[in-house]
C-alpha cells in the first residue's frame, strides 16, 4: 500500500507533519480529516524520486478569483471576530466556517463562506483559499493569517485581525464624516450662487441696464460677472467636466499619482492629515504583521500598500532595500525627509529595546489622536468660515441690487 508523505495542520491551528498509508491520495486525505488533520501539501514516497506536490484544489476554486467583491471591509471585521471567537471556544475551523454559513443572512456571503470550507474540506489550508479572494481579503489578511497558521494561533491572530479593521474603518469613517457635510455645504452654496448670478440676477438687473443714471461699482461688478457666466456658463461647465476627466486620467498613470499625491501633501493642513492617517495605517498594519510573526521585509512590503500615497510608498519602498542590505528601519526613513522625527526616534528607540512592536502601536496610537484633534479643529473652523464667506457673497448681490434701486427712489423725489 502506498505511504504518504504530508504537511498540514490541526482544527487548532497547530502545524502537523507525518506519513500516513492509503490507497490513493484522496483516501489519504479523508483519513487525515477523520483524525482531524488538514493536509496542504502532499507526496507519495516512492524510492524519495517525488517531490511535494502542491496543495490540492477543488474543482469549483479556478473562477473564484475571478468573482466580483463579495465582502466589504465591515463584513470582513465581523466575520473574522466572530471565527476567532468560535476557534476559541474550541470549534474546529471546518465547522467554525459552517456556523458562520448557517447565520448569515446574505446569499452571496453565505455562498463564498460554503465555497471556502469547500475547499478547505478538499485540503488546502485557509490562507492558501483566502488568497483566491484578492477582492475581498487584502495581502495583508492572508499574510497575516498565513503566520497564524504557522505558529498554531489562528485564533489570536484572528482576533489581532478583527481589531486591526475595526480600528481602520473608525479612522475612515472619522476623515470621511469630517469631510462630508463641509463638502455637501461647499457644493451646495456654490451651486446655488451660479444659479442665482446665472439665471436670476440678469432679469432682476435687466431694469438697471436701459437706465441711463451711473450705476455704483458693485451693480457694474454683478452685471459683469453675471453677463458673463449667463453667456459662457456651458462652456464653464465644459471646462470643468474635462478638467476632471484630466485629473483622472492623469492619476490613473505612476507619475500622475506620484505628482497628486506630492502636491497633496504640500497642501496646508490637508496635507498634514493626509500625512498623519497614511502613517497611523503604516504603524498600526506593521506592528499588528510584526506581532502576528510575519517577517519584517514581508510585513513592510504588504505594509506600505495600505498607506494610499505614492511619495511614501517609494519613501518605504526604499528603506525596505536599505534594511535589506543590514541597514535598520529608522535611518533610511529619517533620510527621505517624509517622515516626522517623533516617527523615526520612536522607531529607532525600538530596535533598541527590541520592543518594536510596542512602539509602532503607540506611534499608532499618537497620530491616531492627532488626526482626531486636527479633524475636529478642522471642521469647527470650516463650518463658521463658510457660512461667512457665503454671508459675504449674498450681502454683496443683495447691496448691489438694492444700491441703485435706493439711488432711482431719491432722484424721483
Amino acid at each position: 500500500m502506498p505511504v504518504y508523505q504530508y504537511r498540514g495542520y490541526k482544527a487548532d491551528g497547530a502545524a502537523a507533519t507525518g506519513i500516513v498509508d492509503a490507497e490513493s491520495p484522496k483516501v489519504a486525505r479523508l483519513k487525515l480529516r477523520k483524525d482531524g488533520v488538514f493536509p496542504t501539501e502532499m507526496a507519495e514516497q516512492e524510492g524519495a524520486t517525488r517531490g511535494m506536490t502542491s496543495r490540492s484544489e477543488p474543482a469549483s476554486s479556478a473562477s473564484l478569483g475571478h468573482r466580483s467583491q463579495i465582502l466589504t471591509v465591515t463584513d470582513v471585521a465581523l466575520m473574522t471576530r466572530q471565527l476567532a471567537t468560535l476557534l476559541v471556544a474550541g470549534l474546529p475551523l471546518v465547522d467554525a466556517l459552517g456556523v458562520l454559513m448557517d447565520q448569515s443572512e446574505k446569499k452571496t456571503i453565505k455562498g463564498l463562506i460554503a465555497d471556502v470550507r469547500e475547499a478547505i474540506r478538499g485540503g488546502a489550508s485557509y490562507s492558501a483559499v483566502l488568497e483566491r479572494y484578492p477582492r475581498d481579503f487584502s495581502p495583508i489578511y492572508v499574510h497575516m493569517v498565513r503566520a497564524g497558521e504557522a505558529s498554531g494561533a489562528l485564533d489570536q491572530i484572528l482576533f489581532r485581525l478583527a481589531e486591526f479593521l475595526e480600528k481602520q474603518l473608525a479612522l475612515k469613517h472619522k476623515v470621511t464624516n469630517a469631510i462630508l457635510y463641509p463638502a455637501i455645504m461647499l457644493v451646495v452654496g456654490t451651486l446655488v450662487l451660479f444659479f442665482l448670478v446665472t439665471f436670476v440676477v440678469p432679469k432682476i438687473t435687466a431694469v438697471f441696464a436701459h437706465s441711463k443714471q451711473a450705476l455704483p461699482w458693485p451693480t457694474v461688478v454683478l452685471m459683469e460677472v453675471s453677463r458673463f457666466c449667463s453667456d459662457y456658463w456651458m462652456v464653464l461647465l465644459g471646462m470643468i467636466l474635462v478638467g476632471l476627466w484630466s485629473v483622472r486620467r492623469v492619476k490613473k498613470t505612476e507619475t500622475g499619482q506620484l505628482m497628486t499625491d506630492r502636491l497633496l501633501l504640500k497642501l496646508p493642513l490637508i496635507g498634514q492629515v493626509a500625512r498623519m492617517v497614511s502613517i497611523s495605517r503604516l504603524a498600526s498594519t506593521l506592528a499588528t504583521m510584526l506581532s502576528s510573526g510575519v517577517q519584517l521585509l514581508d510585513a513592510l512590503d504588504v505594509s506600505r500598500r495600505v498607506m494610499n500615497n505614492r511619495v511614501l510608498e517609494h519613501a518605504v519602498e526604499e528603506a525596505r532595500q536599505n534594511i535589506r542590505e543590514g541597514e535598520t528601519i529608522a535611518e533610511p526613513l529619517k533620510r527621505s525627509g517624509q517622515f516626522p522625527p517623533l516617527v523615526t526616534h520612536m522607531i529607532a528607540v525600538g530596535e533598541k529595546s527590541g520592543e518594536m512592536e510596542e512602539m509602532l502601536r503607540r506611534i499608532g496610537q499618537i497620530y491616531d489622536g492627532e488626526v482626531d484633534r486636527v479633524i475636529t479643529r478642522f471642521t469647527s473652523l470650516l463650518e463658521p468660515v463658510m457660512i461667512v464667506v457665503m454671508g459675504v457673497i449674498v450681502l454683496f448681490i443683495v447691496v448691489a441690487i438694492l444700491l441703485p434701486i435706493f439711488e432711482m427712489g431719491q432722484m424721483v423725489k
